[in-house]
């Protein structure tokens, strides 16, 4: 049995061959991917699709908004003045929807990706540590675990010890 999958590449159960798509017959095409698969990779996976995307609704959302605005000044009679009209609330909803997705999609995924990259540089500095303790090793200089406020309240009393001698 044969079935199409997307990109108009088949596949043949039972014997298991694969037909390769034509675009990867030419050389060119397989020379461009090769130098490109890291990007291709990138921007798949990462979100640069969603920024673009957003980028280019917040512009056209803006233009629309402008145009129809100076459309609405320009042409008051009602065919034209209701296209425009049309238009300048498209543009006011696009831009808009943008920027609320921005505040409620966006920056909370860049936070949460910067406390996960924070979580990991954590977890891995006390995995190496830990390794190096078991080891016998040298330990990286210890620090403290004690909150700024609190070692700045401690400083006065370190230093009023010192002055008395003990």
């Amino acid at each position: 049995m044969t079935r199409l999958i997307a990109g108009g590449a088949t596949v043949t159960e039972g014997n298991e061959s694969k037909s390769i798509p034509p675009m990867f017959n030419d050389e060119r095409v397989l020379e461009w991917m090769e130098e490109h698969v890291t990007e291709l990779r990138q921007s798949v996976s990462g979100q640069r699709i969603l920024y673009e995307s957003l980028v280019i609704g917040f512009l056209v959302g803006l233009a629309a908004h402008i145009g129809g605005y100076a459309l609405l000044e320009s042409l008051p009679r009602e065919p034209l003045g209701l296209l425009a009209d049309l238009l300048h609330a498209l543009g006011w909803s696009l831009w808009t929807g943008v920027v609320v997705t921005v505040f409620v999609q966006v920056i909370p995924e860049v936070k949460r990706r910067q406390i996960r990259q924070a979580l990991d540089t954590y977890e891995a500095l006390r995995r190496d540590k830990a390794q190096a303790g078991s080891n016998g090793e040298a330990t990286v200089a210890k620090r403290s675990h004690v909150r700024p406020a609190e070692r700045k309240q401690r400083q006065p009393a370190n230093r009023n010890r010192a002055r008395k001698g003990g």
